[in-house]
């Protein structure tokens, strides 16, 4: 029997390119049939990436070849979401060509060993591209069944409100199939109740994903029963539940990491079991200044150990020396309480920036997670059965935080609702205080659920499992 090729075109900021090409790994383990081509825009803010592209390339070097696409930087841009367009604006176009050139070669080769493409997220307008030449498209969500509810949701919904489609602040709380409980205005991404620009989008990206021969999201069924079994009405493509697909082996991939790495980890073997709480908050999280001083005043008030990773927003404009790629500055000890850092000694560690996060959560030391509710950490998290505290910044992480908290039991709530940057919105440090003494209580029923959703999540992956039969099911589907 022949080979079957699937193009695979990921964004590369870890959050995306992590599951996508650990996703691709699953596939050519499920088939040696199965051989996948990577098209590549590299990211200016995440060194991560050749690293981990270099790892892939030693491990199956005849399973994976990479076509790279020339980046181009507008430097001008700052946040998460000027990212986000840059990527949109600038490299759609590029990437549209190639995709172009691949396509017509395989359509005029007429060859049944090409199957299709796979697109994360931000690249979907390639859809109708490789429709022109009749090829299948495939989605790929990093995000989790809850989100893909939303954009399903938002179909139907414009028919229904075309006369003032973008969503209101004071809207009542939306039905959205995939979720038992009505949805709060509030938890939904900002950008929907932008009418001009965050709303269309959004409505693009969602016919989108209407227009795949199929979309694998980043979840097990076991998860999110409820969501899952909404999308099985015949009015959707076929989703498939692949997860949790995540690199348990990562490593620190430059020689300051390497060093952070050491520290931390030297810290923690130190540390009781199941002792200390984790804060983390992705790569874009960022906080001012008054609101770190009431995290440290809850950690400190709580009495319990903490390792804590923070990045910081300057609201002067701060020089480009002085900054990560995306605005974030380096703390400095002004921000705490007076004599926070002496008092803290031997019960607290605090990261600058970059944490070896996965490896964190493995470790015994850890006893909890103040998380952002990035959907990739959320599934590290349950992966190594660390409950949570949820924090959201941006995007759809407040929905993640009402799906853990109010939907499936699995989180502890600081807040849902919180909005990143806002100097009127501050969580004060008796909030912060009360949210870890609960998540650390050993009789916690949120501690023993999580712990139960970690041993169900690795069966789901293994030969047997959920996610083990839904990406054989895909391969059939495909091939």
């Amino acid at each position: 029997m022949k080979n079957v090729e699937l193009i695979f075109v990921p964004q590369t900021s870890k959050g995306h390119l992590i599951p996508i090409l650990e996703f691709a790994k699953r596939l050519v383990d499920h088939n040696n049939r199965i051989l996948i081509t990577v098209v590549l825009v590299k990211s200016p803010f995440d060194s991560f990436a050749n690293a981990y592209i270099e790892s892939i390339k030693a491990s199956k070097p005849d399973r994976f070849k990479f076509i790279n696409v020339p980046l181009i930087v507008d430097h001008h841009r700052q946040s998460f979401e000027d990212h986000v367009i840059d990527l949109m604006e600038t490299q759609l176009p590029l990437l549209k060509n190639v995709v172009t050139d691949i396509s017509s070669s395989k359509s005029s080769l007429n060859s049944t060993t090409f199957t299709g493409f796979v697109f994360d997220l931000l690249f979907v307008p390639l859809v109708d591209v490789v429709h022109e030449f009749n090829i299948p498209s495939y989605i790929f969500l990093t995000a989790n069944a809850g989100f893909l509810s939303l954009l399903f949701h938002l179909t139907t919904r414009h028919g229904e409100t075309r006369d003032i489609p973008e969503f209101k602040r004071c809207n009542s709380d939306e039905l959205i199939s995939g979720f038992i409980n009505p949805v709060p205005s509030s938890v939904l991404p900002s950008d929907l109740f932008d009418k001009d620009n965050g709303y269309p989008a959004y409505m693009m990206i969602a016919q989108k994903f209407k227009a795949a021969k199929g979309i694998m999201v980043n979840t097990f069924e076991e998860l999110e029963p409820y969501a899952i079994s909404n999308f099985s009405n015949g009015r959707n493509p076929p989703v498939y539940s692949v997860g949790p697909v995540l690199d348990i082996n990562c490593r620190p991939h430059t020689e300051s990491n390497l060093a952070q790495h050491k520290k931390v980890m030297k810290w923690l073997d130190e540390q009781p079991q199941s002792s200390v709480i984790f804060l983390c908050f992705g790569s874009f999280g960022r906080f001012l200044a008054p609101q770190v001083k009431e995290i440290a005043l809850g950690l400190e008030q709580s009495g319990y150990r903490f390792l804590w990773s923070l990045c910081v927003q300057s609201l002067s404009t701060p020089q480009p020396s002085q900054n990560d790629a995306l605005g974030g500055v380096r703390y400095n000890e002004d921000m705490f309480p007076e004599g926070f850092t002496e008092r803290i000694q031997g019960k607290g560690m605090m990261i600058n920036g970059w944490a070896p996060q996965v490896e964190i959560l493995a470790h015994e030391a850890i006893g909890a997670f103040v998380s952002h509710c990035g959907w990739n950490s959320i599934l590290e998290s349950l992966w190594f059965g660390v409950p949570m505290v949820t924090w959201p910044m941006y995007a759809e992480q407040k929905m993640n935080a009402f799906k853990m908290v109010k939907e499936l039991g699995l989180a502890v709530e600081l807040r849902l609702d919180y909005e990143q940057l806002n100097i009127d919105n501050v969580v004060t440090a008796n909030e912060i205080e009360k949210a870890v003494k609960q998540v650390m209580d050993d009789c916690s029923e949120v501690r023993k659920k999580v712990k139960e959703m970690a041993k169900i999540a690795r069966k789901a992956i293994v030969n047997g499992g959920s996610s083990f039969h839904s990406i054989q099911k895909l391969i059939d589907d495909m091939i």
